[in-house]
């Protein structure tokens, strides 16, 4: 997946992150609480949840890992040889910021969605190349980054302004 910059995974581990959790841009009902209190950690062994994102042809959805603390941040999907078409990983910041990913590490090209912290999409880099070193970053602050399988932003119509629910 996708590896946080030094002085990111620096600043988070500063900050702590402990208790993390995506507080904004949630849908807030208890039936999306108790579908996320059933959700098995992942393989990583990670927290996972239900995400929706909204876009003008209707909702989609997918079952995203939470990356929470610095160290789960800097792993991300790194050394990861697969991702399903419904499956991603959200990575969410205890305060707004321009966000920059890099591809080291990471086996498969992905989707990279910055969102803003009320849940619309800021802007996606699409199909990022594996094990590039190149910054992909965010245009404006953001409160989280969403990866999902290369290409599924585009197949699905996900684009800026569309919102995200977690």
């Amino acid at each position: 997946m996708i590896k946080i910059s030094k002085a990111i995974a620096l600043s988070l581990a500063l900050l702590g992150t402990a208790g993390i959790s995506g507080c904004y841009a949630r849908t807030g009902d208890s039936a999306a609480a108790s579908t996320q209190a059933e959700l098995p950690v992942s393989e990583a062994g990670l927290r996972q949840v239900p995400l929706s994102v909204r876009t003008a042809d209707g909702r989609h959805n997918f079952v995203v890992e939470v990356a929470e603390s610095g160290a789960e941040q800097a792993q991300g999907l790194m050394f990861r040889t697969r991702l399903a078409p419904d499956k991603g990983m959200i990575f969410p910041f205890p305060q707004d910021r321009i966000a920059s990913f890099w591809m080291k590490n990471t086996v498969i090209p992905l989707d990279i969605i910055f969102v803003r912290r009320d849940g619309t999409i800021e802007s996606i880099a699409a199909n990022t190349p594996p094990y590039s070193l190149e910054s992909v970053r965010s245009n404006e602050p953001v409160g989280a980054v969403l990866e999902i399988a290369a290409g599924r932003a585009a197949e699905l119509g996900i684009g800026p302004g569309d919102t995200v629910t977690w």
